[in-house]
């Protein structure tokens, strides 16, 4: 919604006076959401806007941009842009350390900066130049132990652990790499110790769940370890972590699973007798006090949280928790809240004597992070959330019913509880630990008799911890420690956390987070006022360890002392100053403009406003439209047939029926239509697109590639096909068509060859037995996917056949092609351009293997498109009517896919829980297939075969319309239009006569709409003294965009040197650089006189009427 909010003020009023602080903004929440390409978009224009000062400084925004370079795997561009910002002298020490953090952790992590033994003497140099900077950084600290760790210095990694520890006790991440170094040194019980920190601070921490299942599995625990791997598999489904384990982890910790599942069950009763444990169990070892330090560390982490008022994030985002053990997998029957498990800090106990309803000190913490998050818990959270919620209702009325008693009461034994002082002598003694040796490390084990604490006789080795005296050491098996990175490969030296995780943790989302949250708490210190209500839950929480009998609790807050509300109210946002709605808008009392005016009323109207400020922003939409959003789905339910819609398709006979006028109203009719044999009723030479003739014509010609995963077509898989997902993986790179040929050929005879070894025959789809229907995915699509399970293939995109000279052949076979299908014809909007677009108004050519995939979209600015199966293979359509377009963009929302930008692939249940329904259907050789304006498509090869396709733009008011409102919205979105309508409109108005009126009132309203703006911006120019020059337009000649917000930019054109290269500005990015436009160059396209007369002279005219002869259809 914030988002949302400031996209909305920003196309509203572009020109807001803390439109900088907007964009920056705007790039943070974009960085937390992973969205790196349209944050790095936004927090430039942030940069390079001066106009008003912002809460962060250039050199802050800087950091951010070089961060998102090496989140987006751009390491080179990545370390220039640090080590450039390392050469600023007014650098704070905070951003100094960060700079220095990441560039040790890129030199530890990627391999392209060199060779291993001078990229780690670079990473630790750099990791402790940022602990030089700021010695408190507990996050640079523990990836200096990890560098130590991966070069087996133990002594020196623990060294930076423990430190780590000291300085942010609340990183997970830190305690999880501590059990491992025990671990790999036979210290088992200190790893117990060490993996149950882990996952106390953060419960869906799958390394450390894992880590913990390998050791109870060598220590012979079984039935620990089956606890411990189903938590690890646990956080894949709805954890803080959403980890991908790759080399088939995942699988085999799933194997391992059920192989203890089966040993379990067959293994005999436990008795007294039983031989002892060497470990103690989860549930013990949860409950287990940990270390003096660990646990005074988090009573002041806690303290903190109680001041500050909410929960401070960790370095990796995790949420500094502490509960109940999750609970074993048999162990249902018994609730978890039953049992009062001990924590490590004693505040955390209810009290003797209290009801049982009362709310620990560590619930009263949970109920308050649920509440925060209320809008993103999963069902068992929310249910959590509604338990603890009627708990501490009951709690406040025993309470209030307490302090009335108290009122009432006449002596000191009246009251229900006895006086302690102020409370806290008493409960400082249960946080004091049992007494034990504490270790030379600093970890101390506390655990009895049974398991007694580390002494200086048991010191193993100099230089090393001291481990916990257990008895005869332990002799693990041979086992893979796991961690949380998306890909990970075991190291002898470092086996619990890989060096991929360390990165995911530093490039990927958890980091970007930390410092985009961090940067935006810094925010508000003058003009927002924060106030974060949470009346006695926070005063609970706070006084938990003093007199419970304080009346009346009082609220914390950062700024107001407000009253006590009788509920917990979520959290206040107040923004000052108040933005005044009436600002963004033009008020009454200004001229209203209408097309029915001719040019010099509207140029005199112009004249008598107030030249001095700026244009207002100029929008071609009607007047008075509110700002463009995605449209809500039609509310009429659909019965699952009408969800599954036959494909409407007709045949060709003949040439004549192909150029019947009613064949191009049958496809503007529907939402999308395949014309069958299309090309045999045009006689067409598909043969021309044939990979033999392409390389035989062009072969070193660039081709784009696209390496996907092989699925079937209503599948998508995450990368550890663990569940589906919208997300499409697609990464790009490049090669020529002979090369691409090569690897098209082979996978051919590799597939044939496949078929020969085949015991049984597994039908495939050929061109003899392809249908329009919904049954082609059923068991040959699963065992086809079953088979091709986890490969990747090479998707050939985006090959341009656009040169004449090169690609004459092809393009003049396309003229046999009737007019509306064309791609050159004066009813094509897109040929009054007077430009290329590439793919759009010229051919491209894709080459495909079986399971090539185009991900689901919309057309450019939701143009027509045309696309032609080339063959000898079929492909499969799925396609949305784009009344229903709205709905997919909030599935694209919900999945945190970018609609526009994005590759995603539709999971085909989620539509029809949505109520959206799917034409599906087979495009055989030869077959048109007509993609109507706004249609949502997505389409996946069946067979080996080539297509071409373009775009068209039929001159009807319905494709204007759509391509109008499309335009408006990628303004909003700060996407870049791909077609430039204001210069189509302006071409449209000088060629074509219109006849339709809905077509030519919108046309003309562009007109008016960009022609009132050319006027007030050079008479605005006027009074800033810059002088306009006449520059013209070249033949073919591109359009210009604002090389800052890549807004089209007509007719006036701001043009300012930057890094060697003349770039367009619009006015309002200009005037942002330099208000008073001084060092920028204006030139002047068209002139004035020009544009009116083109304005006049468009005019609607009256239709001439047709006669048609009627063509029969199909419905497929």
């Amino acid at each position: 919604k914030a988002i949302k909010a400031f996209q909305q003020l920003l196309y509203v009023c572009p020109d807001f006076a803390r439109a900088n602080e907007v964009h920056l903004r705007l790039g943070l929440m974009f960085k937390v959401n992973g969205d790196y390409e349209t944050a790095l978009k936004h927090l430039q224009l942030a940069y390079l806007d001066s106009s008003s000062p912002t809460l962060s400084s250039k050199l802050e925004i800087r950091f951010h941009i070089a961060h998102l370079y090496e989140v987006q795997s751009k390491h080179k561009a990545a370390k220039v842009a640090y080590e450039q910002l390392l050469n600023e002298k007014q650098l704070t020490p905070q951003i100094k350390a960060d700079i220095y953090r990441q560039l040790g952790w890129m030199y530890h992590s990627i391999d392209s900066l060199g060779d291993k033994r001078s990229r780690e003497t670079f990473a630790i140099h750099y990791l402790q130049k940022s602990i030089e900077s700021i010695p408190t950084s507990g996050q640079s600290l523990y990836l200096l132990g990890r560098c130590f760790a991966g070069l087996n210095k133990v002594h020196d990694a623990f060294i930076a652990y423990r430190n780590s520890v000291e300085k942010s006790e609340g990183n997970a991440d830190t305690w999880c790499s501590i059990g491992v170094l025990y671990q790999q040194q036979n210290q088992p019980m200190d790893a117990l110790q060490a993996y149950i920190c882990a996952v106390q601070l953060d419960k869906s921490h799958k390394a450390a769940w894992t880590n913990l299942g390998i050791l109870y599995e060598s220590c012979s625990q079984p039935r620990d370890a089956f606890a411990c791997f189903l938590n690890a598999t646990r956080t894949q489904e709805g954890g803080a972590q959403s980890v991908v384990v790759g080399g088939g982890k995942l699988n085999n910790l799933q194997q391992r699973i059920k192989f203890l599942q089966s040993q379990l069950a067959h293994a005999p009763m436990p008795s007294i007798t039983s031989k002892r444990r060497q470990l103690p169990s989860i549930e013990e070892a949860w409950n287990l006090p940990i270390s003096a330090e660990m646990s005074s560390r988090q009573q002041q982490q806690q303290s903190a949280q109680a001041t500050h008022r909410q929960f401070q994030k960790t370095p990796t985002g995790q949420q500094c928790i502490v509960g109940p053990p999750p609970p074993y997998p048999n162990a249902q029957a018994a609730p978890i809240a039953a049992k009062r498990f001990k924590v490590e800090d004693g505040g955390a106990q209810r009290r003797p004597g209290q009801p049982s309803f009362y709310l620990t000190q560590q619930q009263l913490q949970m109920l308050q992070y649920l509440q925060q998050n209320q809008a993103n818990l999963p069902p068992h959270q929310q249910e959590l959330l509604a338990q603890l919620t009627q708990q501490y209702r009951l709690m406040q009325q025993h309470q209030q019913q307490l302090r009335l008693q108290q009122q009432r009461a006449t002596t000191q034994g009246a009251r229900p509880f006895a006086q302690q002082g102020n409370g806290t002598a008493a409960f400082q003694a249960a946080r004091t630990p049992p007494t034990g040796t504490v270790a030379q490390t600093g970890f101390a084990d506390s655990t009895g008799a049974n398991f007694p604490a580390a002494t200086g006789h048991t010191q193993p080795a100099a230089g090393m911890p001291f481990k916990a005296a257990t008895g005869t050491p332990t002799t693990f098996q041979s086992m893979d420690f796991v961690a949380t990175s998306p890909t990970i490969t075991p190291s002898q030296s470092d086996l619990g956390v890989t060096d991929q995780e360390l990165r995911a943790i530093l490039s990927q989302r958890d980091i970007a987070t930390t410092l985009a949250e961090n940067l935006l708490k810094q925010f508000g210190s003058d003009d927002i006022d924060i106030k974060e209500e949470v009346p006695d839950v926070a005063s609970i929480v706070a006084d938990s360890t003093t007199n419970p009998q304080k009346s009346p609790p009082m609220k914390c807050e950062v700024t107001s002392t407000s009253n006590v509300k009788p509920v917990i109210p979520k959290r206040e946002i107040k923004v000052e100053p108040v933005l005044k709605i009436e600002k963004l808008f033009e008020g009454d009392q200004k001229p209203r403009f209408s097309i029915d005016m001719d040019s010099k009323v509207i140029m005199e109207m112009c004249k008598s406003l107030d030249s001095k400020q700026p244009p207002p922003p100029c929008c071609i939409l009607a007047p008075d439209t509110p700002p463009p959003c995605p449209p809500d789905c039609p509310p009429q339910r659909l019965t699952r047939e009408q969800l599954q819609p036959p494909t409407p398709s007709v045949h060709l006979e003949n040439k004549k029926h192909a150029f019947s006028p009613q064949l191009q109203e049958f496809c503007l009719k529907h939402p999308i239509a395949v014309i069958r044999g299309m090309a045999a009723a045009l006689k067409l030479d598909l043969g021309l697109f044939s990979t033999k003739t392409l390389v035989e014509a062009n072969p070193d010609h660039s081709v784009e590639v696209r390496t996907q995963m092989h699925q079937s077509s209503d599948e998508n898989w995450d990368i550890g096909q663990a569940k589906r997902v919208w997300a499409c993986i697609s990464h790009r790179s490049h090669t020529t068509i002979a090369k691409y040929a090569q690897y098209q050929a082979s996978s051919f005879q590799d597939s044939l060859k496949d078929e020969r070894d085949k015991t049984s025959g597994v039908h495939t789809f050929s061109d003899s037995d392809s249908k329009d229907s919904m049954s082609n995915s059923g068991t040959n699509g699963k065992k086809k996917k079953l088979k091709n399970n986890s490969k990747t293939l090479r998707f050939g995109t985006n090959v341009d056949l656009s040169d004449e000279r090169k690609w004459k052949p092809q393009l003049q076979e396309l003229q046999k092609l009737p007019a509306f299908a064309r791609v050159v014809s004066a009813a094509n909007m897109l040929s009054h351009v007077g430009h290329v677009i590439l793919g759009m108004n010229t051919v491209q050519l894709y080459m495909k293997v079986p399971g090539s995939r185009t991900p689901g979209h919309q057309e450019n600015n939701n143009f027509c498109s045309i696309n032609i199966n080339i063959g000898p293979g079929d492909c499969e359509w799925f396609a949305v009517p784009d009344a229903y377009w709205g709905g997919i963009h909030g599935q694209c929302d919900k999945n945190n896919i970018n609609y526009l930008h994005g590759s995603w692939w539709p999971v085909l249940e989620d539509l029809y829980k949505a109520n959206i329904p799917v034409y599906r259907f087979i495009q055989r050789p030869g077959d048109l297939v007509w993609v109507n304006a706004g249609c949502v498509h997505w389409v996946q090869a069946i067979g080996w075969c080539n297509n071409i396709a373009w775009n068209v733009g039929p001159l009807t008011g319905r494709q204007y319309q759509l391509g109008i409102e499309r335009y408006e919205w990628n303004k909003l979105q700060s996407f870049k239009s791909i077609v430039p309508m204001v210069h189509l409109s302006w071409n449209l108005a000088r060629n074509i006569k219109v006849s339709d009126p809905k077509l030519f009132e919108t046309i003309k309203n562009c007109l008016l709409q960009t022609m009132k703006n050319v006027m007030m911006t050079l008479e605005y120019v006027k009074t800033k003294g810059i002088e306009v020059r006449f520059h013209g337009r070249g033949k073919n000649e591109a359009s210009h965009y604002c090389g800052q917000c890549e807004v089209e930019v007509f007719n006036v054109l701001f043009i300012r040197e930057q890094e060697k290269r003349h770039v367009v500005h619009c006015l309002g990015c200009a005037r942002k650089q330099t208000p008073s436009l001084q060092g920028f160059v204006c030139l002047e396209e068209y002139r004035l006189s020009e544009l009116t007369q083109v304005y006049d002279a468009f005019i609607l005219h009256s239709p001439q009427p047709q006669v048609v002869a009627p063509i029969a259809t199909t419905s497929s």
